[in-house]
């Protein structure tokens, strides 16, 4: 996972919109790039789950470590081996997976510590929104940014249908995908009606994805 300098704002953010997707039944998470570990608390509150954290910046970890039940202070890859096999009912990306050097070997290395019937969440933006196309065709600009779709610490882009292949070609099956923060832009909905709907997945500024793996029965 890329190490990066954010403002302290950036990690204290809980991410609420993503707790709809954890599972009623939830007994153990573990959340990747969990930061301060204010979205990993919510699901420990909301559901009295034990929740587990892995964050890169010490600082960030040492903060989410006075939450949660257990932060390892590392990289993703490293944590691996500290991580018990087959233990988590839920592990989370949540705006992480843009952010790893190769995120298909990460799913494929991390199935092993779901339970048999467990499931990814992740948030992952879309690099196809509105807003970048209307950049990159009309302006001829595609500049990075401290934050959102273009942050200059996003190793990885997706779109829609990336976002699936991935998962697919990583053992896993989609069990449900939603966009999230849909712009409301007038000249999207002119260009997606002239264009017979096929520009609906710009709309979103990221996706959520729930997915878990492909030789269980969904």
């Amino acid at each position: 996972m890329h190490q990066h300098n954010k403002t302290k704002s950036y990690y204290k953010n809980p991410r609420a919109t993503m707790l709809k997707y954890i599972p009623e039944n939830i007994k153990t998470c573990l959340e990747v790039g969990c930061a301060d570990g204010n979205f990993s608390l919510l699901v420990q509150e909301k559901f009295n789950a034990e929740c587990w954290g892995v964050e890169i910046l010490k600082d960030a970890a040492d903060v989410a470590s006075q939450k949660l039940h257990k932060v390892l202070n590392c990289d993703i890859n490293d944590a691996m081996e500290q991580l018990p096999d087959n233990y988590f009912d839920c592990i989370v990306f949540n705006d992480v997976i843009e952010h790893l050097l190769d995120p298909y070997k990460v799913l494929e290395d991390i199935k092993i510590k779901l339970k048999k019937d467990g499931i990814i969440i992740a948030s992952i933006p879309n690099v196809r929104f509105w807003n970048n196309i209307k950049a990159l065709f009309f302006a001829g600009e595609w500049n990075y940014k401290d934050s959102g779709i273009l942050d200059w610490t996003h190793l990885r882009f997706f779109t829609y249908k990336s976002i699936i292949k991935m998962f697919e070609k990583t053992g896993y099956k989609i069990i449900n995908i939603e966009g999230l923060r849909p712009t409301k832009s007038f000249s999207f909905c002119i260009s997606n009606f002239l264009m017979f709907g096929k520009l609906s997945n710009a709309r979103y500024h990221q996706f959520a994805c729930v997915a878990k793996q492909a030789t269980e029965k969904i």
